[in-house]
């Protein structure tokens, strides 16, 4: 049985330590909307915090050198750093030229906080909602794993536990056998935000289908598809590994295998949408099979090479709604798309960060599985 959040946590019996929230520059907005979380529930747990959010910044000389500032203590603090490594927004100079931040400066700006804190922290916990080099997940040839061995130098620096959500392989983990990790997948706010955003939406077998855009994809649409109790199908790239284009190899067509889809709503879900393109490959496939209403979910929502394409895909009916999480940052653009459907998840962020810092079990302050059901119920 699960209980309120300010009956289990801020416990200063169960503690293991005073709690730090430091929010790395691309992940401010994420970080405060968590700290809001925990100070009500700091305060509803009998306790008055304003903030525990520690002010931080990591400013670059002009030739492009950086370095990592901490503005307050954290000397014996449980401190949760949450950083954003997929916000392109960001900006820094270098030689007079303006630059985009990307995934390698974020992660060496953590690097750089870390160094900051310099062992006095109790502990330090790296919240990192969209792995570094995660896309690259396995070796086929001569290739990096920059991942893993991200993963491995942040153990040697002394991170106690990292959490994620959605990895590209959650084998990544085994990397770093050792060290806490925790793969979250935000199932219940998936779905809460499509029962909330969707008219006239049927969960039951004969109106509503799971589909699997590939076979990696495959374990996440299971679940979806068990605990919605309806069918589910999956479609298969078939490549061309003759020819690499953009470091991989072209998609020559998805081949779909599964039951009839025809009158039914569609969902599919993945980690990704980077370019677009296979989501927007399956949304006219599945409308030239007759599905009703075609629904997509990512975890990340990317869109590389713009939303012109999904903008026409909407206004000639082959897509009916996107749905993505606020864990990574969205452009003002994509928020005002029509067909664009946030899922926060800064809620179950803050639980997994009050959840370590008191060494309590997820499963003591929020049951995904007994939300579902009673979603479910009330359709």
């Amino acid at each position: 049985m699960t209980m309120k959040a300010s009956e289990v946590l801020f416990n200063s019996e169960k503690s293991v330590a005073p709690l730090g929230i430091i929010a790395l520059e691309g992940a401010k907005e994420l970080g405060n909307q968590i700290d809001k979380y925990l100070v009500d529930w700091a305060k509803k747990g009998g306790f008055d915090f304003d903030t525990f959010l520690i002010k931080n910044q990591c400013p670059r000389f002009s030739s492009g050198d950086g370095k990592g500032l901490i503005e307050s203590t954290v000397r014996g603090k449980d401190i949760f750093i949450v950083v954003d490594v997929g916000n392109y927004s960001c900006k820094y100079k270098m030689f007079g030229q303006e630059n985009s931040m990307s995934p390698d400066d974020h992660y060496q700006d953590l690097k750089r906080i870390i160094q900051a804190i310099s062992g006095k922290a109790f502990r330090i916990n790296v919240i990192m909602p969209i792995l570094y080099g995660g896309r690259q997940h396995r070796r086929s040839y001569r290739e990096s794993l920059d991942c893993a061995c991200a993963l491995q130098e942040l153990q040697a620096m002394g991170v106690s536990n990292i959490v994620t959500f959605d990895a590209h392989d959650p084998r990544v983990h085994n990397a770093i056998p050792l060290m806490g990790f925790d793969n979250v997948i935000p199932s219940y706010q998936v779905l809460k935000a499509l029962v909330n955003n969707v008219d006239n939406l049927a969960i039951n077998k004969d109106e509503f289908m799971v589909v699997s855009p590939d076979e990696g994809a495959l374990n996440r649409n299971m679940y979806y598809a068990s605990v919605l109790g309806v069918d589910m199908g999956m479609f298969y790239k078939r490549r061309d590994y003759s020819r690499i284009v953009d470091g991989r190899n072209p998609i020559v067509a998805h081949e779909y295998l599964g039951n009839s889809m025809e009158g039914k709503d569609v969902f599919v879900a993945d980690d990704i949408i980077s370019s677009g393109e296979s989501v927007l490959d399956i949304a006219y496939a599945l409308k030239a099979k007759k599905a009703r209403r075609f629904f997509a979910y990512c975890t990340y929502g990317l869109f590389t090479n713009g939303l012109e394409k999904f903008d026409k895909a909407y206004e000639e009916g082959y897509i009916s709604g996107v749905f993505g999480t606020n864990l990574t940052y969205r452009s003002p653009e994509l928020l005002e798309r029509p067909w664009f459907h946030e899922v926060d998840v800064s809620k179950y962020v803050s639980y997994f960060i009050a959840s370590i810092n008191h060494d309590v079990s997820i499963g003591t302050v929020i049951d995904p599985h007994q939300k579902i059901k009673a979603l479910l119920a009330q359709q």
